[in-house]
């Protein structure tokens, strides 16, 4: 198993990830995606969408705000109840999650039920802890034109909020679509876009942090029909996940939310579980919403969510089930299951396995020597040709050859092209497999 300082290590080092601000000593829970993260990045996020989305007739894109209404979280419920448990030490004011820092307890935890647990502070390692006060994680900010001067009253009228969520906006879209592309039962809204949460305690690198990006489905189904809806969705993750994504299937784990653990909204919640390098953590969720949502903005605007079959005349307010992911955990997970170290030519390779459709790069194609005029021109028609034929394609020329492997190695590209002095006579060149080490002679037109 791969050690977590050392994905963060490759991370910096090859371009995937930076601290967030880091030129100025960095700001907590935010991360700076680089060249390598970037493609990466992109790649699962246009694989998820080409999976739930492009590939059915089932499935409908939104975009939506990431401003909204603020009666929006009044009637969703998170200005009421989207919060963690903080608890503060006495001793040195440190604040914490409490569910974080002491083992066997869950967020609904009490400050009894923590006090039992006789966690110390992991700043000062005192046992003096404040009871459980319950944080509520949405930014907020003020719109319009709101002056430090102004009073109390005023500000309230102008405060909004960054969404802590991307459904939200997909609920606030539902009835646009219905009478715009008047679609079948069941049919799906996605949404992949930022979401924002002033986490208590961010950590472990890109696991918990203040900004992240999520990909959502809000899947509109029958009432009688959410079961059988549940499971076929339930089971789409996991062709996804692994089929897609890459990732092996003994590092996934399905809990089944217990009642008392459950989002307020949730009938039934399936958590997908991965082994990061730190210990099992959540990957993603999978819920049964029922007709929570589209009912409370019914109630709060006055507007009917109702949807009325085209066929049958029925009328009805449809359920939902909402399998919803965050890109970083994803990406996280992805490197975490990608990561390896092995020894070649007596020394220790960082190697990083990622699925072909998910490498940054397709191929990095090389001249031998680079002083060498020849030798170059006809790598860069290589390169020309490969890029041309396939887009993710790298150039390398820096170092020997030996060092232009193991940087490939440790970024993820497949497959080095390497052009000798053959290759002026022959057409051929050598193509090195990242997994294997193994190398053979290719015609350059059967790349």
């Amino acid at each position: 198993m791969s050690k977590l300082e050392d994905i963060v290590s490759l991370c910096k080092r090859r371009g995937f990830i930076f601290p967030g601000s880091d030129v100025y000593g960095g700001f907590a829970g935010t991360w700076d995606f680089g060249p390598l993260g970037v493609t990466l990045k992109k790649k699962i996020m246009d694989a998820w969408w080409r999976f739930f989305v492009e590939e059915r007739d089932d499935m409908y894109g939104v975009d939506a705000a990431i401003l909204m209404n603020p009666r929006t979280w009044e009637a969703s419920g998170h200005t009421a109840t989207f919060a963690d448990p903080l608890v503060e030490c006495k001793e040195c004011k440190s604040r914490f999650r409490a569910d974080k820092i002491a083992e066997g307890i869950s967020e609904s935890v009490t400050t009894e039920e923590f006090l039992a647990t006789h966690t110390k502070c992991p700043v000062c390692g005192k046992e003096d802890w404040g009871p459980i006060r319950k944080f509520n994680m949405m930014f907020a900010t003020h719109v319009g034109a709101v002056l430090p001067d102004d009073d109390a009253d005023v500000a309230a009228k102008n405060i909004a909020y960054l969404r802590p969520e991307t459904a939200q906006g997909i609920f606030m879209n539902y009835k646009n679509v219905v009478d715009t592309f008047y679609p079948s039962l069941p049919f799906g809204l996605a949404q992949q876009g930022k979401a924002f949460r002033n986490e208590i305690s961010p950590r472990d690198f890109i696991l918990r942090d203040r900004e992240c990006s999520q990909m959502e489905i809000e899947y509109f189904v029958r009432p009688e029909a959410w079961e059988t809806e549940f499971e076929k969705m339930r089971e789409l993750q996991h062709e996804f996940l692994e089929g897609v994504m890459g990732l092996p299937v003994e590092m996934i784990h399905e809990y089944e939310v217990p009642e008392g653990d459950r989002a307020h909204y949730s009938k039934r919640t399936i958590d997908y579980m991965f082994d990061y390098p730190n210990g099992e953590e959540e990957l993603m969720g999978l819920a049964y919403r029922t007709d929570f949502d589209l009912s409370n903005i019914a109630r709060e605007s006055g507007k009917s969510m109702e949807y009325r079959d085209k066929n049958t005349g029925e009328v009805l307010v449809p359920h939902v089930i909402e399998p919803s992911i965050g890109v970083e955990r994803l990406f996280l997970a992805v490197m975490s299951a990608a990561y390896g170290e092995d020894e070649i030519g007596g020394g220790k390779r960082v190697v990083l396995r990622l699925p072909e459709n998910l490498a940054p790069y397709k191929f990095c194609v090389s001249p031998l020597l680079k002083n060498k005029p020849e030798l170059v021109a006809k790598a860069r028609e290589v390169y020309g040709l490969l890029r041309e034929k396939y887009g993710d394609v790298t150039w390398d020329d820096s170092g020997n050859i030996g060092k232009r492997y193991r940087k490939q190695d440790e970024i993820g590209t497949p497959k080095c092209v390497v052009v000798d002095f053959d290759s002026l006579e022959d057409d051929t060149v050598t193509v090195r497999d990242r997994d294997t080490t193994e190398q053979v002679r290719v015609k350059i037109d059967e790349l």
